[in-house]
């Protein structure tokens, strides 16, 4: 479980192919990785990988065919946002979420809106109908609140701490993103029967 609150920025230094899927390896940047262990959980682009071994700043991990089929972001050089798994003793400073990607958006338009830029991202649309206006929704694994939906598109408000300290200030009309609804929206459309 992570809080979408990123900690860094890494870098996807190398994508091997690996039986079922590709082997990454990852720079973690200033991710300290003293106490990651093998096994242990870290959102990259906001999909939970498990470490599959770990160096002094660079950390391996296996992502399959079912996870590539439904996400972005695996190419040797790509920035990415990095996440530690939380503890329970963790503030939550963003909103739950799971690390298990509901599919991939493109980033409609952004705007400067003052020292902060609203992005416009279209959602797929069995994704866009989870999505509500004053929710929460993970974009490449950071927890932001939906301010405008029409359709499927929504709006988001990027301040400038988030577009300093993730990935989200490069982005561009174009950009494909990973997205995760709030997972109650998932249990609630789970109970009226949509899926």
């Amino acid at each position: 479980m992570f809080s979408g609150i990123v900690a860094v920025v890494g870098t996807v230094r190398a994508v091997k192919p690996a039986r079922g899927g590709v082997r990454l390896v990852i720079d973690a940047g200033g991710l300290g990785l003293r106490d990651v262990a093998v096994g242990d959980s870290i959102a990259v682009n906001g999909i939970c990988l498990t470490v599959m071994g770990r160096k002094a700043r660079t950390f391996e991990a296996h992502a399959s065919r079912a996870t590539l089929a439904c996400t972005t972001g695996f190419s040797a050089g790509d920035r990415v946002n990095l996440e530690k798994a939380m503890r329970l003793s963790d503030r939550v400073g963003g909103h739950l979420v799971s690390g298990h990607v509901d599919g991939v958006g493109t980033v409609a338009r952004t705007k400067a809106a003052g020292s902060n830029r609203r992005m416009a991202v279209t959602a797929p649309k069995g994704v866009a109908r989870l999505v509500a206006r004053k929710g929460s929704i993970a974009v490449n694994g950071v927890s932001l609140t939906v301010n405008e939906v029409d359709g499927t598109a929504f709006e988001v408000n990027l301040i400038p701490h988030t577009l300093g300290a993730t990935n989200l200030g490069a982005l561009r009309a174009g950009h494909k993103v990973n997205l995760e609804v709030d997972m109650l929206a998932r249990y609630v459309d789970r109970l009226h029967g949509r899926q």
